[in-house]
């Protein structure tokens, strides 16, 4: 018998048939002989409803308030599957993210969990119980309601499943298991059948949206083994292991893109020691994030200082870097929304070189110029001109030898 704890996404609940199809899933790995604790989120759409009649009801939403909101959306399901479950003669019990134990910090809209109780849900498994627990959403050490972010309920999903040291987290969602690459951008993606913690955490920052970033840092620090894999099929998915347990290294294990950034060039600016922490620390007290960084140094004891934003901030950024510049005596700030990042990701570059020259070649060979670099040891990715994106996806793609065999 294992302890297996199983997330279902928006999609997978978006109306009571699908909720029906949960509920006989999550009965049939009960019959099994497994303790079961199944995370769920809102319905498909029901938070972005929710954030719509929040702005409708004032220009600014209390952020307290708010995330009373936003946690009905899971409630409603958590409950509606528990009902079911009942109903068809099972022991169960929904629990709310506060009732499950998850403490919170106190940030609004974004909080962290900071432990997870587990004395409830276990007394409950105790019992023969199918624990249903409304996911994206906890509580702070004051007992207000917080939730966790966009994609929180895979968080909560691994985090629980890290507190009851569960044998396995299944991530249920509308996608079959992690691909070489987007499949609606490359028709040659092939799915893969195991991939490690890093890889995954590279690929959830850089444009891969299947999993959460967070969800995949617990999943590393307890050794937790997630399964993502489909609702509307018993196909096989994609194990997110330790990287020893991954029995195929690729060089390159996947190929992302991401149309989310913007970059921010600031020009001649002096070369002075403190420049720098002048030019970032107010784009960090504005919570924008900062990704790629290049510096350009001058002859004439200047530089050019380049870095990426994501999107939604980019005006925010620009309207600060504006004001600064006059400050600090830079020439000129200028930007551009129009780029992409694209990424080539794999454990196996640790121990093979000439990647990056690869890379760079197979862009070249379809005139594409990239405008800035960075990378880690796992990972390269390169800037360029957003309307190359979904071409030199598939020209890596093929590169790296990760085409499908049709």
């Amino acid at each position: 018998m294992a302890l297996i704890v199983q997330k279902f996404g928006g999609t997978s609940v978006a109306d009571i048939q699908r909720i029906q199809n949960v509920a006989n899933r999550v009965i049939k790995t009960h019959s099994q002989g497994n303790d079961v604790v199944v995370i769920l989120s809102a319905m498909a759409g029901i938070t972005d409803h929710l954030i719509s009649l929040a702005n409708e009801a004032t220009q600014t939403p209390d952020r307290r308030e708010l995330d009373v909101l936003l946690a009905t959306g899971e409630q409603t399901t958590a409950a509606l599957l528990a009902m079911m479950l009942k109903g068809l003669g099972y022991r169960a019990q929904s629990l709310l993210g506060h009732q499950a134990e998850v403490i919170t910090d106190c940030e609004y809209g974004n909080a962290r969990i900071l432990e997870i109780g587990t004395d409830r849900i276990q007394r409950l498994l105790a019992a023969s119980n199918i624990v249903v627990v409304a996911g994206f959403q906890g509580a702070d050490i004051k007992g207000n309601i917080t939730t966790l972010g966009r994609g929180g309920s895979d968080t909560s999903a691994v985090a629980i499943a890290a507190a009851l040291k569960a044998d396995v987290c299944e991530i249920y969602t509308d996608v079959d298991g992690i691909y070489t690459a987007d499949p609606n951008v490359c028709p040659k993606a092939r799915k893969i059948k195991e991939i490690s913690y890093d890889e995954m955490l590279n690929m959830a920052s850089l444009g891969a949206k299947v999993l959460q970033i967070r969800s995949v840092g617990f999943a590393k620090k307890y050794n937790i083994p997630v399964h993502v894999r489909s609702s509307f099929s018993e196909e096989e998915g994609t194990m997110v292991v330790q990287e020893e347990s991954v029995q195929e290294q690729l060089v390159v294990s996947g190929v992302t893109h991401d149309l989310d950034q913007a970059r921010i060039t600031l020009k001649k600016v002096p070369d002075q020691p403190g420049i720098a922490a002048k030019i970032f620390s107010p784009i960090a007290e504005a919570g924008i994030l900062v990704d790629m960084i290049i510096q350009n140094t001058r002859a004439t004891g200047q530089t050019d200082l380049t870095f990426t934003v994501p999107k939604a901030a980019y005006k925010k950024a620009m309207e600060i870097e504006k004001k600064l510049a006059e400050e600090i005596g830079a020439e000129e700030v200028f930007g551009d929304l129009n780029i992409a990042k694209v990424s080539v990701i794999g454990v196996g570059m640790k121990n093979h070189s000439g990647v990056a020259s690869l890379m760079f070649n197979a862009l070249s060979r379809e005139n594409i110029n990239i405008i800035m670099i960075s990378t880690s040891e796992i990972r390269i990715s390169c800037v360029i001109e957003e309307k190359y994106a979904e071409l030199a996806v598939r020209v890596l793609h093929t590169s790296f030898g990760l085409d499908r065999e049709d």
